[in-house]
């Protein structure tokens, strides 16, 4: 099968959608997985994985690498995330611009088991390099880093946030992970009038300031509403609004790998797929409008 188009839209692979997964084999363009979840080379999980992987295109995505941290990175977490990369050959490896780990009271590390969002200053900026910098040099290749949802916002800031990670990309030589529903959500919970409009202003923003194929993937995912907060919780089908933003950045940055996201509440399989589907039609439409823009630029002999 090995279905790996460089705009092709997969899923997230969960334990409750192995079995079905492996009975079908479904047509679609990759699969993402959480690393930490493989980290045991001899259990159960590592062998559903590499059955996918002769199958499939795989991409690794984390959610401990703390990589605003400014202690630095877990050595031990590093290491057996390279062991990893190195047993499954992934399409793309990626991480969260979250810190998590933080010096106590008497020295010792500690670990949040959460990811913290950081403020978009020039301090950060320096320890996000150093952090990306050391994992590519372990990796041995680039790595992409997600932007966040987050549920607060910082005074202090010296770029706005598509600056920072335009210039972040620059710098370490990473790729940007672009998560779409992230940007909704807080839009949504910042409270503008026109949440759309906010996030196309947001990767119009980027767009002006990313070097040229800074984005290695997209997510799209559901959210939910709460009393007084928008909550990025995989829980459901995407929205209109953010399959409409992501239409604009398709137009912006051209057909990029897809991933839909769903963690909790999971549906059937099929549900998921379908939401796979809908993305690729919108990439297959993409792809479809730039070819015919080019031939329709070319010169007449």
């Amino acid at each position: 099968m090995n279905i790996q188009s460089a705009a092709r839209a997969g899923i997230g692979l969960r334990q409750p959608h192995y079995r079905a997964f492996r009975e079908d084999w479904p047509a679609v363009g990759f699969v993402e997985v959480h690393s930490e979840n493989f980290f045991n080379p001899h259990d159960a999980a590592a062998q559903v994985l590499a059955a996918v992987r002769a199958e499939y295109a795989v991409s690794l995505h984390g959610v401990g690498l703390a990589l605003g941290s400014a202690c630095g990175l877990d050595h031990d977490h590093l290491a057996r995330l390279a062991a990893l990369v190195t047993r499954t050959e992934p399409a793309r490896v990626s991480d969260h611009a979250c810190f998590a780990r933080a010096a106590g009271p008497d020295g010792a590390i500690v670990h949040a088991n959460d990811l913290l969002p950081v403020a978009f200053t020039r301090g950060t900026l320096a320890i996000f390099c150093a952090n990306v910098q050391r994992a590519q040099e372990c990796l041995r290749r680039p790595i992409l880093v997600e932007n966040l949802s987050s549920y607060l916002d910082f005074a202090e800031r010296d770029f706005s946030e598509p600056g920072f990670f335009a210039e972040l990309t620059r710098r370490s030589g990473c790729g940007l992970l672009l998560d779409v529903n992230n940007l909704m959500v807080n839009a949504l919970n910042a409270g503008v009038d026109d949440a759309l409009a906010a996030v196309c202003a947001w990767l119009d923003e980027l767009a002006r300031g990313m070097p040229a194929g800074g984005i290695g993937e997209m997510h799209l995912a559901g959210h939910s509403r709460q009393p007084g907060l928008v909550i990025d919780d995989h829980s459901c089908v995407v929205s209109a609004p953010v399959w409409q933003a992501y239409a604009h950045a398709l137009r912006l940055f051209g057909p990029l790998p897809t991933l839909l996201e769903w963690d909790t509440e999971l549906p059937e399989l099929g549900v998921l797929l379908g939401e796979a589907a809908k993305a690729q039609r919108l990439l297959d439409a993409e792809a479809a409008a730039r070819a015919g823009a080019a031939r329709q630029a070319e010169p007449v002999a």
